[in-house]
């Protein structure tokens, strides 16, 4: 007779460590408890006003209120989501022959991209250009891919190291993935050029690399097209490509996590299924809702008409943020060419602490600031603490 055996001294969760609290919520937080009035909150990702506020897109609300009137089931939609979302999407973003699948955010395509990859070659090498997004590498360490990195930004001119990055892919091995930023580089802003990128499209081809390329950021950059022609580029070079897209910046909807993974290859459909089956466990079914506002939107001139003024209006907001930077100071003048809401800046993190309880200035404590941010006089006396710091 086997008796039952007695609990460990500890119990189940009784070796585990306490986690760190992500330092930038934490900021969040701090920065909700400050009562001065005149605080600037350059930490938290998400795109704000001239009020300060993350607004509803008018087309949102449009579509928002078509969806209220017309669904008529909660019922499960499937793995692969609102197909309609994804097939209005996919020619918004290339040409190329890619198949897709709705996703719970970016972050969700990027997980379910690392992990096909995961089953397909366990272990394989991911480079990353540092400093890249922060979840970037806890997302592939997760599905046991073992990362490589090198310089893609120099903070000290706050300039782009093409050089670097080309070293880098010159020395990666036939098959590695390597993780591209699409445009609005987060966390520095700093884009690849057209020229740089139709080296970087060679370059891949000709070692054999796999292209992982993040796009979160599509209409917020240099336009909704020219944010677009450099992962073409790479897409028309390349047999094998993986595309992880996000819909929660350029349409508002953050807290929807809208997002879908594309995949390009040979034998698309072996793949497909190889995704959908990875999905089941992870989420199974991804979220409705913004997926359908967003297929509203796209489905009509009008509303699609109205959400592109709306983005080009965003897009233009930040160009002037960073040029009005640019002007305060030459120490800022290589922001003016760079694209979207963020950008990194040399501040050791004891700068950036004295920043935060001498001025109310609230950034990251890597140095990377949203502009966004930024508004009325708000800009002038940012620009006059850092440059004082």
């Amino acid at each position: 007779m086997t008796l039952p055996q007695p609990a460990p001294a500890h119990g189940l969760f009784g070796h585990l460590e306490h986690s760190k609290p992500d330092p930038l919520l934490s900021l969040i937080a701090e920065f909700k408890a400050d009562p001065r009035a005149d605080k600037i909150d350059l930490g938290v990702g998400v795109y704000q006003d001239e009020s300060g506020i993350t607004p509803v897109m008018e087309a949102v609300k449009r579509a928002e209120q078509v969806l209220v009137d017309t669904q008529d089931s909660k019922s499960y939609l499937g793995l692969e989501g609102d197909v309609g979302y994804v097939a209005h999407l996919a020619p918004l973003i290339t040409n190329a022959p890619v198949k897709g699948v709705q996703t719970p955010g970016g972050t969700g395509a990027l997980r379910l991209a690392s992990e096909l990859i995961a089953h397909a070659r366990p272990g394989a090498r991911v480079w990353l250009g540092t400093p890249t997004w922060p979840n970037h590498e806890p997302v592939f360490k997760a599905a046991g891919l073992t990362i490589k990195t090198y310089r893609h930004y120099d903070p000290a001119t706050l300039s782009l190291d093409f050089d670097a990055t080309r070293e880098a892919l010159k020395s990666a091995q036939e098959g590695d993935i390597v993780l591209l930023h699409a445009s609005c580089h987060n966390p520095t802003g700093a884009d690849f050029s057209p020229g740089q990128w139709t080296e970087l499209a060679a370059l891949i081809s000709l070692r054999g690399l796999v292209p992982l390329i993040d796009f979160a950021y599509q209409g917020l950059g240099r336009g909704f097209k020219e944010d677009a022609e450099g992962l073409n580029k790479v897409l028309a070079q390349v047999d094998e490509a993986l595309l992880a897209y996000s819909c929660d910046k350029n349409f508002g909807l953050y807290r929807d996590r809208v997002g879908a993974l594309f995949v390009m290859a040979p034998d698309s459909a072996t793949v497909y299924s190889n995704v959908l089956a990875i999905a089941r466990p992870n989420w199974s079914m991804p979220p409705d809702h913004g997926g359908a506002v967003v297929r509203i939107i796209l489905e009509s001139e009008e509303l699609k008409e109205i959400w592109r003024l709306e983005l080009d209006g965003m897009r233009a907001r930040i160009h002037a943020i960073r040029r009005e930077l640019a002007k305060a100071d030459p120490f800022f003048a290589p922001l003016a060419d760079q694209n979207g809401m963020f950008g990194v800046l040399p501040l050791p993190p004891a700068k950036i602490a004295r920043l935060k309880s001498e001025q109310g200035i609230y950034m990251a404590g890597s140095g990377r600031i949203n502009l966004t941010g930024l508004r009325g006089d708000g800009l002038a006396r940012f620009a006059q603490a850092v440059t004082q710091a």
